[in-house]
C-alpha cells in the first residue's frame, strides 16, 4: 500500500513539478495522510538532479500545507459547537468525555494554541490533523497561519534539503520517519490509557460519595 501511494506521489511530481508539490502538500494538511516524507525528498531530490530548484520546492511545499491546513482550519470553525456539545451529552460517555472537558480543552488551547500549533507542524502524523482543533476552538486565523507556515517552512525545508543532499538515495529518509511514526503512535497510546485511566479513578471517586 505504502509502496503505491509513494509511486502515485512520486510520478505526480514527475508529471507536474510545482503543481504537483502544493497539490500534494495541500492533501496533507487537509486530513488526507499523504506521506510528506516522500513528498519532500523526492522534490529535493529533483532539485539536485537540476529538474527543479530549491528554494521554490520548499515555499511551494509550505504554501500547499498552508493553504490545505486553512481548509481544515474552516472545518473545524465551521462545526457548530452546539453540535458537538449534543453529541459529547449523547455520546461523550462511552469513550469518557464530559462537557467540562470540552470546555478545558477549550482554555487549554486558547491558552497554549500557538505552540501547539507551531510544533505540531514538525511531527509526523500530528501535523496532518491539528487544523481541526485549532479550527474548532476559534484561534485566531492570523496567528494560525503564520505558525502554520513558519512550522511548514522548517519541516519542508528539512525534509527537502536531505533529499537534495541524498540524492538518489533520497528514499532512505522514510525508513527512519516511519520509526519516528511509531515512537509518536505508541505515546499517543500512552497517552490515551493514562487518561482513561484518570477518568475512571473520577468515575470510582464520585460513586463512593
Amino acid at each position: 500500500m505504502l509502496e503505491t501511494i509513494s509511486s502515485s506521489i512520486i510520478h505526480l511530481i514527475q508529471t507536474s513539478g510545482y503543481l504537483g508539490i502544493f497539490i500534494l502538500m495541500l492533501l496533507e494538511s487537509a486530513l488526507i495522510p499523504i506521506p510528506s516524507e516522500v513528498t519532500m525528498p523526492f522534490s529535493g531530490f529533483l532539485a539536485a538532479s537540476g529538474n527543479l530548484s530549491l528554494v521554490p520546492v520548499i515555499l511551494v511545499g509550505a504554501l500547499g500545507n498552508l493553504v490545505g491546513s486553512l481548509i481544515g482550519y474552516y472545518i473545524g470553525y465551521f462545526l457548530n459547537e452546539s453540535i458537538l456539545l449534543t453529541l459529547i451529552r449523547k455520546y461523550g460517555k462511552f469513550i469518557l468525555v464530559t462537557q467540562d472537558d470540552y470546555k478545558t480543552a477549550n482554555r487549554w488551547f486558547v491558552r497554549y494554541g500557538n505552540g501547539v500549533v507551531f510544533f505540531s507542524r514538525l511531527l509526523p502524523a500530528l501535523r496532518t490533523f491539528i487544523s481541526l482543533p485549532a479550527g474548532m476552538f476559534k484561534m485566531n486565523v492570523v496567528k494560525f497561519s503564520i505558525y502554520t507556515l513558519v512550522g511548514s517552512i522548517l519541516w519542508s525545508g528539512v525534509l527537502a534539503w536531505i533529499g537534495f543532499y541524498l540524492g538518489g538515495k533520497w528514499s532512505t529518509i522514510g525508513v527512519y520517519f516511519r520509526k519516528f511514526d511509531v515512537v509518536i503512535i505508541a505515546a499517543l497510546v500512552i497517552l490515551v490509557l493514562l487518561y482513561v485511566n484518570h477518568k475512571l479513578k473520577i468515575v470510582k471517586l464520585r460513586r463512593k460519595k
